[in-house]
């Protein structure tokens, strides 16, 4: 059933459609035409319903009208340039923008139809339902067992020690990362390699077994190594989770996701099949981020 608040969904009013013309970047006939996105943003089988989004950061509206559905156990990368929106427009889904008192969200939002801003909605269960993935890993300075394990002891998801030693256990298998930190759970994880501090950011947020994940640019801060095996775990989890990626790395869009979104000054330009994003992209916009004449 569908729950969302009418009050959220009232203040999203769609505003007269207006032409942008895209002078900073493009040509003066290149322009967007707000709210409307190119390609296929729907899904048939949506996790979420992302309708007429807007955030603004005091009087700045940041994101501009956006319409999205993000499908079930597909994974999704937002591409575009520096300040775009798209880590802006990402935040949006388990709500991490409330903790900046000068946003504001409008529109419907929402996971399996049930609305992500309904005042009454617990925010902490959302997040673990919704997790995320930073841009730099962020362990707690505890041990590596305590990292994983810190999930699932504040939601109360194991009883007793054994089951918490195979939730921890479990969830560093998924991540990649048990044959090198079977033997050294008690270590501090901040002692731990880039690329392993954030496989252990994903092992802690799938612990407390969420829906969705959530990814800001999560191998920019890593070599080349670890960015392989972290993208080889994004397309192993992807069988079991709806996975959310924004990245800079066009290269890496294409290797992971099944669709790629591209992000423009605020606006959703194209969304499609990622191989058609990149080999036969439908807004000339796309076709000048991803050829390198701007961006």
């Amino acid at each position: 059933m569908n729950t969302m608040n009418p009050t959220v969904t009232s203040e999203a009013a769609m505003p007269e459609e207006k032409i942008v013309s895209v002078k900073e970047e493009r040509p003066a006939e290149t322009v967007i035409e707000e709210g409307k996105t190119v390609g296929h943003p729907l899904s048939d089988d949506p996790k979420f319903k992302l309708r007429n989004v807007e955030v603004f950061y005091g009087e700045d509206r940041a994101i501009k009208n956006i319409s999205l559905d993000i499908g079930r156990n597909e994974v999704i990368a937002f591409i575009g340039p520096s300040g775009c929106g798209k880590s802006t427009f990402l935040r949006c889904l388990n709500r991490m923008n409330d903790s900046i008192d000068i946003c504001r969200v409008k529109g419907q939002l929402a996971i399996d139809d049930h609305d992500i801003y309904d005042p009454k909605r617990d925010v902490v269960e959302l997040r673990a339902r919704v997790g995320m993935v930073f841009q730099k890993p962020n362990p707690f300075p505890k041990s590596i067992y305590d990292n994983v394990a810190y999930g699932p002891r504040i939601h109360g998801l194991a009883n007793r020690k054994s089951d918490l030693d195979d939730i921890v256990e479990s969830s560093l298998r998924k991540a990649g990362l048990w044959d090198e930190a079977k033997d050294r759970l008690d270590a501090i994880a901040t002692g731990m390699s880039g690329g392993q501090q954030q496989r252990l950011c994903i092992a802690r947020a799938i612990a407390v077994s969420p829906e969705v994940i959530l990814m800001d640019e999560p191998c920019s801060a890593l070599d080349p190594i670890a960015t392989a095996k972290v993208e080889e775990l994004i397309a192993e989890m992807s069988e079991s989770y709806t996975i959310v990626i924004v990245t800079h790395s066009m290269q890496q869009a294409a290797r992971v996701s099944h669709r790629t979104a591209y992000f423009h000054l605020g606006h959703l330009v194209e969304v499609n099949e990622t191989d058609k994003v990149f080999t036969s992209p439908e807004h000339e916009l796309t076709e000048s981020y991803i050829t390198g004449r701007f961006g």
